[in-house]
């Protein structure tokens, strides 16, 4: 029986946080076990640059990000873990696949549309501070989708569009020059946790309400204690489905400690006491990895040796691919 391919790309801008923990790192890391399944996890560090061109800050966020995959147990022997830019195939492909997008499809994606309206709404040219980056994002997106001819792609659901233009593109590129793609598929599981931050709102760095990853316990500790609650006094009654404290509890804990720390809400519990718990527990979660994180970032040369062993295993796939699409398109030796 043939496996499934499925590939997810982590885009390497920022410090990893409790909710891209609980949203997409430990799925994917379980799902990356199931035997049946091809896993190719990619550092997108070319999307990096769309978003953020300080080089330190992406270097370091990289480092942070294939550190933070292999602590939580990410094995690089049974899944494909890779950095973007050491498949050069990827951006050869992007380009041949450019010239076959049509701007009128560009023109619709999400977060282009959502750069002209907020310049228009400061009286500004509709087009001003956006990058061919920017604009083109769904077609290098299309590119590490299709270099590996993925089947199915898990995305959140601001992001189902960007693989459907990339099943779009691999269409037009079939029809034109003859089946060379698989046509992908995206995946958004509702069942994962959207994790609340510290404001209440989604997590997300764009919010500053993260709670980091990893980092001294003491760090943790301090985040968790800012999270917001209201004003309810220790032996009041609490709502536990209008809590953060314990949105990110049952995050963590499993079913029976989801009850208990239900009825310690309707008992009453302090909110100094519920957050406490809270750390231990996270804490107690984390702490094995932490270890290993913080040796892999004092090691840098171990995290290059994995991911450069990723791309070496694969560049096989990805030029006999892209020598397909070569020929295909007439990029061909004369004799």
């Amino acid at each position: 029986m043939s496996s499934t391919r499925v590939l997810t790309g982590i885009t390497t801008t920022g410090t990893p946080h409790l909710g891209n923990y609980v949203g997409a790192i430990r799925p994917a890391i379980a799902a990356s076990r199931d035997p049946s399944v091809d896993a190719y996890l990619f550092l997108a560090d070319y999307h990096a640059l769309i978003k953020n061109q300080n080089p330190d800050e992406v270097a370091q966020s990289s480092r942070e990000i294939a550190a933070t995959w292999l602590a939580l147990g990410l094995d690089p022997e049974k899944t494909y873990f890779y950095r973007q830019s050491d498949i050069p195939e990827i951006t050869e492909l992007s380009w041949v696949l450019t010239c076959l997008a049509a701007k009128g499809l560009m023109n619709r994606a999400h977060a282009y549309k959502a750069a002209v309206q907020a310049n228009e709404e400061s009286d500004e040219d509709p087009d001003f501070g956006i990058t061919m980056g920017l604009f083109s994002y769904p077609i290098l997106m299309a590119a590490d989708i299709l270099i590996f001819n993925a089947h199915q792609v898990p995305v959140g659901r601001d992001q189902i569009q960007h693989v459907e233009m990339a099943r779009d593109i691999a269409q037009r590129f079939n029809h034109h020059y003859g089946e060379t793609f698989t046509l992908p598929e995206a995946v958004v599981d509702d069942h994962v946790a959207v994790l609340q931050g510290l404001d209440g709102r989604k997590m997300s760095k764009s919010y500053g309400n993260i709670i980091p990853l990893f980092g001294k316990p003491k760090q943790l500790q301090k985040a968790i204690n800012k999270i917001k609650t209201n004003l309810l006094e220790p032996g009041e009654p609490k709502d536990p489905d209008d809590s953060t404290v314990f949105q990110v509890w049952c995050a963590f804990a499993d079913e029976a400690e989801r009850e208990q720390m239900r009825q310690a809400f309707a008992d009453g519990i302090a909110w100094g006491e519920a957050k406490k718990q809270l750390f231990e527990r996270v804490n107690d979660e984390l702490a094995p990895s932490r270890d290993i994180y913080d040796r892999l970032m004092a090691n840098p040369e171990e995290v290059e040796v994995i991911l450069e062993q990723g791309a070496e295993r694969l560049r096989p796939q990805s030029t006999a691919l892209l020598e397909k699409v070569r020929h295909a398109v007439g990029l061909r030796a004369y004799c």
